[in-house]
């Protein structure tokens, strides 16, 4: 990998929590980054407090609400025209098990089941369209930040119309994350990009966790340090295809590893954002 001061790295969800963490994190090491939020005023007071704390003025913001397929498209295609290189994204933007439905069944602007919509398909989406620019920049990085928390999809309901449950839903679309994670690791081998996902920490002071009335059980810290490494340590750099609880290579849910159930999820995830 290139030195982080000439770098470009796109951080999704970068105004709150472990993104804004993140983004802060690569900002002082040098990197040019692109802070990714929905919000216009997050947006703006994240890029402006992070310029300010760390002296790098090389911050961009990028706009989308993420549980639009249709916003998606015009951020990739933002980004894709305002920079000539993109060495690393890390796809964090997400929602957690509660808010927002408050324990029921939510459906996208696009009619798919709000946690699978925001945690997996927008991200699925965003990636394959900035896969182009991201080979063009390799040596490159995709990092999925997902969770410990994985569940089996019933491919017979993946919108868990018929039976729904917030933890189901946030823990299949965690475990959709990883089984992309390592088909990007197998399409992308030879093109200098590599693909890996990690549970950053357990449980960390963020909004998401408060919001599941969840006690944190760990420090924002520990999950920037886990994602910045798999973003930036020069260890890393033939790593590919793997999932990691913190900083250790370990072992995901059993159907990650299933052929069958990748390629169904794959074609899926194809026909639902019009791939």
């Amino acid at each position: 990998m290139r030195p982080l001061e000439e770098q470009t790295i796109l951080v999704t969800g970068a105004t709150d929590g472990l993104g804004r963490g993140v983004a802060a994190e690569l900002a002082g090491r040098g990197a040019t980054v692109l802070i990714h939020g929905r919000d216009p005023g997050k947006v703006e007071e994240t890029v402006a407090g992070i310029s300010a704390a760390t002296g790098n003025e090389r911050l961009r913001p990028y706009l989308a609400d993420l549980s639009s397929l249709e916003q998606v498209r015009p951020l990739a295609e933002r980004i894709t025209g305002e920079n000539e290189e993109l060495h690393a994204l890390i796809n964090n933007a997400g929602i957690g098990t509660a808010e927002p439905g408050d324990g029921e069944r939510v459906e996208s602007e696009d009619g798919h089941e709000l946690r699978f919509a925001v945690n997996y398909l927008s991200g699925f989406l965003l990636t394959r369209l900035l896969e182009p620019l991201i080979v063009r920049s390799a040596p490159a990085r995709i990092v999925n930040v997902t969770s410990a928390g994985q569940a089996s999809i019933d491919f017979d309901d993946v919108m868990l119309e018929h039976r729904y449950d917030g933890l189901q839903a946030y823990c299949q679309s965690k475990l959709a994350q990883v089984m992309f994670t390592f088909d990007l690791a197998e399409d992308l081998r030879d093109d200098g990009v590599t693909a890996n996902c990690l549970h950053p920490s357990t449980y960390m002071p963020t909004n998401m966790v408060r919001a599941a009335g969840v006690r944190p059980a760990s420090s924002l810290e520990d999950g920037v340090r886990a994602t910045v490494r798999l973003a930036a340590d020069p260890e890393l750099d033939l790593t590919t295809g793997q999932y990691f609880d913190r900083e250790h290579e370990s072992a995901a849910h059993s159907q990650a590893y299933d052929e069958e159930a990748r390629r169904r999820l794959r074609e899926l995830s194809e026909e639902l954002v019009g791939l």
